[in-house]
């Protein structure tokens, strides 16, 4: 029935497709006739309804890859003469149960890199993941070739500060990103990060540190439910307010250093989990190191699960009181 009351029975034609981070549903109107046992749409209208579902998701697929893939972002074009284009990134991701992953994000990281005119080079700290990882990644080597890919594979689950460590170790880099390999924190920031590094504080000194960061204007997170987001916040609200170290996002993981900069922090690091990236912040603001921000959107990991549990809560607190009550 319509909205008027007559009896002129419609159906809706439901069409969805799922990319990486993106997603469209086509919703198509379409009426229906009755017969005595059963609805039928009309046949020529599915077949347009149909055609139009496709070509909607054509287009869809056209904006992503060749529009929106192919356009330089804003601070490749803006700032991509600038020195840091001109340096080696090296990019340290540690993995555990990430095969899934790992393959792409390798992929969107060569990709951004390429386009952006910039050298780097990819470290995987692998803790002997049960999965495998570590095969996926001597694979990805094989494709990439050792100049770009460089393997860290150590016996059992020994932690993210020291992965950060041996990964720092093996990275030849005159700069690092610290990020995810598990998609939370898409490529497309680092030209812009590397933007901000070089432009630097009002003084005109280049940043030692650039923050990817979900609490500023322009940030977010996507795919987390209303707990998972109220624990996040809570979380960076008590740190800021404990601590006041100059910086929205104290647990964020997607970070620029100067390389000079993450080899003095790294070894007075003492907490673990979360806490990890609270403390290298505090260290830096107390020594005096500057630290700049860009807004970025965190996205909820596609494949594998989550590694926050109780556990991790429990040892952010405790680190979080030990750095109040020390620093």
């Amino acid at each position: 029935y319509d909205r008027s009351g007559s009896k002129k029975p419609r159906a809706t034609l439901i069409s969805r497709s799922r990319l990486l981070y993106s997603s469209i549903i086509v919703l198509a109107d379409i009426p229906i006739f009755a017969s005595s046992h059963q609805f039928m749409p009309r046949p020529s209208v599915i077949r347009i309804a149909v055609v139009a579902s496709l070509l909607l998701l054509s287009l869809e697929v056209y904006l992503i890859n060749t529009v929106l893939g192919n356009t330089p972002s804003r601070s490749t074009l803006a700032f991509g003469t600038s020195r840091g284009f001109r340096m080696l990134y090296s990019i340290i991701l540690p993995t555990y149960n990430e095969r899934e992953n790992l393959p792409l994000i390798v992929y969107m990281l060569n990709d951004t890199f390429s386009k952006a005119k910039v050298k780097h080079e990819v470290v995987v700290v692998d803790d002997s993941s049960p999965d495998n990882t570590l095969e996926v990644a001597e694979s990805l080597r094989d494709i990439y070739g050792k100049s770009q890919v460089t393997i860290v594979s150590r016996k059992g689950k020994l932690g993210l500060g020291s992965a950060y460590s041996a990964g720092l170790q093996a990275a030849k880099g005159d700069r690092i990103v610290l990020m995810d390999a598990d998609l939370s924190h898409h490529p497309k920031f680092i030209p812009e990060m590397i933007s901000v590094m070089d432009n630097g504080d009002r003084t005109g000194r280049a940043y030692d540190i650039v923050s990817g960061t979900r609490y500023r204007r322009g940030g977010g997170v996507a795919g987390w439910d209303f707990k998972r987001k109220l624990t996040s916040c809570g979380a960076n609200f008590l740190a800021t307010f404990l601590l006041n170290p100059g910086a929205s996002d104290l647990t964020g993981s997607f970070r620029l250093y100067d390389r000079s900069v993450i080899e003095s922090i790294l070894p007075k690091v003492r907490s673990k989990g979360y806490a990890f990236q609270m403390e290298i912040l505090v260290h830096a603001r107390k020594e005096g190191m500057t630290i700049g921000e860009v807004p970025i959107t965190f996205v909820d990991r596609i494949y594998g699960e989550s590694k926050l549990g109780a556990n991790e809560i429990i040892l952010y607190l405790k680190g979080l009181l030990q750095l109040f009550f020390t620093t």
